[in-house]
């Protein structure tokens, strides 16, 4: 099979990729980016997303896409609520229309930037198996349909498990000792009332016990349920997730004497899906090594109690697509400049959102989130 060289190649099709190749296409660069999904509609893209002013936002205005995301968000979706072990609400925050972090749905979002794109820009069903160096900066990338490609600049934005990564670090996610399970419940208002009015409008956590839920009310009126566990790796191993009514007494074993509307989250879920949460070192960084860099959950995947994962992709890809269209013909300023930016942001992120996983799943996580949320309103 031949070889074909691109100048710059994306590994990665998520909100950091496609951010880099749009704000890439808007300053004159044409990247390829190559995706191990067999298309656009492969899987669903998960639930929602609340974009931040300081970077989501920026990354979007840098793509000339900040108005037609302004159009997607969802109304309400910045009101949030806290509720204790026994149903209890212990903070209600509405959404004012005054917020910076307005909600999108992420299948939304990312279909926005992909029709942004040029036709062909993404190359669909392309699994990466190795990358090495040829010199010269310039890299070789195997795919699984053993297709070939060179390129002079490649960037990994290929997530947690990267394949690109080792071209620049050792390092690997380890499990940060939560895991989530995931359900759905379709239609709330009609099918599930009792967790529809549990959840309200917007952003939704329930704490206790070291253990607890976070979702959101959808923009088509469905929920999306994050049921947190403070469990050891191998727990979802010995769940049966392919019976659903065996998962779900499994998964509510560990809410016993909560208040049944918080328990019907899971008892009354349409699907249910486990995932545990990984994280690199905080403060993961790399040497810098010719004609290669990463960016999003690639350069620093980190739990998501810090709300910053799909924000600081976008950003990253957004300021390394800058950095380039600033040192035209000088790709190695251009990186260092974007690394040595990128570094501390990540770290900051990083260990914010480390910390907000042992507050929140520590002994007293409810009393300090509910400290947190009524000091930051006091300040607003």
């Amino acid at each position: 099979m031949s070889t074909t060289h691109f100048p710059v190649a994306i590994i990665g099709g998520g909100l950091g990729g496609l951010t880099a190749a749009r704000v890439l296409h808007v300053n004159g660069i044409e990247p390829a980016v190559f995706d191990l999904e067999a298309g656009p509609e492969a899987r669903t893209q998960g639930g929602m997303l609340d974009i931040h002013a300081e970077n989501g936002q920026k990354a979007l205005h840098a793509a000339g896409l900040h108005d037609d995301f302004l159009r997607l968000v969802h109304e309400g979706g910045q009101a949030m609520r806290l509720l204790g072990t026994d149903g209890t609400v212990h903070v209600a925050e509405e959404d004012d229309g005054t917020g910076d972090r307005p909600e999108v749905d992420r299948g939304e979002l990312r279909d926005l930037l992909l029709n942004s794109l040029p036709t062909g820009t993404v190359r669909w069903g392309r699994k990466v198996t190795g990358a090495r160096p040829l010199g010269d900066g310039r890299h070789a990338v195997t795919f699984a349909d053993g297709s070939v490609i060179t390129t002079d600049l490649l960037i990994g934005a290929d997530g947690a498990w990267s394949r690109v990564r080792p071209l620049l670090s050792d390092a690997k996610p380890a499990y940060t000792g939560i895991s989530f399970v995931e359900t759905d419940l379709y239609e709330a208002d009609t099918r599930h009332p009792r967790s529809a009015a549990v959840i309200g409008g917007g952003f939704f956590i329930a704490l206790g016990h070291e253990r607890g839920f976070l979702a959101h009310r959808e923009p088509d009126g469905s929920l999306h349920v994050y049921t947190a566990l403070k469990t050891d790796e191998s727990w979802i191993d010995t769940v049966d997730f392919g019976d659903h009514a065996t998962a779900k007494a499994a998964v509510l074993a560990h809410f016993d004497g909560w208040d049944e509307g918080l328990r019907g989250l899971v008892a009354d879920a349409d699907t249910i899906t486990p995932r545990r949460i990984h994280a690199l070192p905080v403060g993961h960084r790399w040497d810098r090594v010719p004609g290669v860099t990463l960016l999003g959950d690639a350069a620093h995947v980190m739990s998501p109690f810090a709300g910053e994962g799909a924000n600081l992709a976008m950003y990253d890809g957004a300021e390394l697509a800058l950095a380039l269209a600033a040192h035209s013909g000088d790709t190695e300023a251009a990186l260092t400049a974007y690394e040595e930016a990128l570094f501390p942001r990540s770290k900051a992120s990083a260990a914010e959102s480390a910390t907000s996983l042992d507050t929140m799943f520590g002994p007293d996580g409810l009393e300090q989130m509910t400290a947190f949320f009524t000091t930051d309103s006091a300040g607003q």
